[in-house]
């Protein structure tokens, strides 16, 4: 996995200029869109380089039954302003990460075990998508909606990269129906009807 993980920084990482080594978070300041001041070197220790959560399973019992563990700045101050991250992806049998777009990074996704199927949305409306088996990698650019299912009938799990130490994150279910948009509004730019509206927003915990 060490490999991997090095393969998609050298293929994600954009050129990062520092001024010095590095610049490890100071979770304790203040975030802002060039991501948190550094740590004093004097207080930067080996642990703010090493993260070890991506080796444990997340906890898939959920209503997608999927679970995502991130190594983003906030787990892994090591790489503020580096211009990477990573995360694992667990899916349960039947597991979906439904359609969601990371603002601020290109994805790229390699399975470990099982079989995902995954794709995503050109802005012309065109989908690209295939099954992954073990070993595959499938990139997804920045800004697109795409979605990763299980298709397998066993768990699946799978390691991404970004190209960003905090990628950000909207799942469209829950920016449509989990929202306190009331309801009238939603119908309108959905083209669903009221009951369906209230449906989802019931499943979703949307209000209004």
């Amino acid at each position: 996995m060490l490999h991997i993980l090095f393969l998609f920084s050298l293929i994600l990482t954009s050129t990062h200029v520092l001024a010095q080594d590095f610049c490890v978070a100071n979770l304790k300041g203040v975030q802002t869109p060039s991501g948190f001041a550094c740590k004093t070197e004097e207080t930067v220790t080996i642990n703010d380089f090493v993260y070890s959560g991506l080796g444990v399973a997340g906890n898939t019992s959920n209503i997608i039954k999927a679970a995502v563990t991130p190594a983003f700045v906030a787990q892994y101050p090591g790489v503020n302003g580096l211009g990477i991250s990573a995360a694992r992806l667990d899916l349960a049998v039947g597991g979906v990460v439904p359609m969601h777009t990371h603002p601020a990074a290109t994805e790229i996704l390699y399975v470990e075990h099982g079989h995902i199927t995954a794709g995503f949305i050109s802005s012309a409306n065109k989908a690209y998508y295939r099954t992954l088996k073990k070993g595959d990698i499938m990139v997804f650019p920045q800004g697109l909606l795409h979605f990763q299912i299980n298709a397998g009938k066993r768990p699946s799990v799978a390691i991404v990269s970004f190209n960003s130490p905090l990628p950000g994150l909207q799942i469209l279910d829950f920016a449509l129906f989990a929202n306190d948009l009331p309801s009238s509004l939603v119908e309108k730019v959905t083209f669903l009807d009221d009951a369906q509206v209230k449906k989802l927003k019931g499943v979703l915990g949307g209000t209004g």
